[in-house]
């Protein structure tokens, strides 16, 4: 299974320095390759009941935010790193996001994010209900029951 980010468009989302992604590749060959299609495979799964994943490219801005939020903490684990320190928990706290929002995609009820669903369901990930207004008899009836109830206001 293919990734949604290869690793120079990782590269370019993370917030790890350029030299800490070398230096990983250098240090792990492969580590960065299969971290992104383990936890590709890990959307997809939690996603798949209810959207056309595996998605095909070019692949939901927010699939990649979320990819990237998911390795970046694992990335810097392998290069040793403390999650616990103050400047990193921004980080820890990304994936955590991540996580919360893939379930909440993934909730047929209460999901709010806009992704391809599976062919077997309706065209979008969000459904649009149809619009709420009043119809009053006339364009006018307004005006007549305004003028009366400013009657009785005024009366009592």
């Amino acid at each position: 299974m293919a990734s949604y980010l290869t690793v120079p468009e990782f590269r370019v989302r993370t917030v790890m320095s350029n030299a800490s992604v070398d230096e990983l590749e250098v240090r792990e060959p492969g580590f960065l390759d299969a971290a992104l299609s383990d936890w590709s495979a890990w959307i997809d799964a939690r996603l798949s009941k209810r959207y056309a994943a595996p998605f095909t490219a070019p692949y939901p801005i927010v699939i990649r935010k979320w990819l990237d939020h998911l390795v970046t903490p694992e990335a810097y684990t392998k290069l040793g790193w403390s999650p616990s320190s103050v400047s990193d928990q921004a980080i820890v706290e990304r994936a955590t996001r991540a996580r919360d929002e893939i379930k909440e995609a993934a909730d047929s009820k209460d999901g709010l994010f806009e992704l391809p669903l599976r062919s077997d369901t309706t065209a979008t990930g969000v459904s649009k209900g149809g619009p709420l207004a009043c119809s009053e008899a006339s364009p006018y009836a307004w005006m007549s029951k305004q003028a009366a109830t400013g009657r009785s206001e005024d009366g009592s």
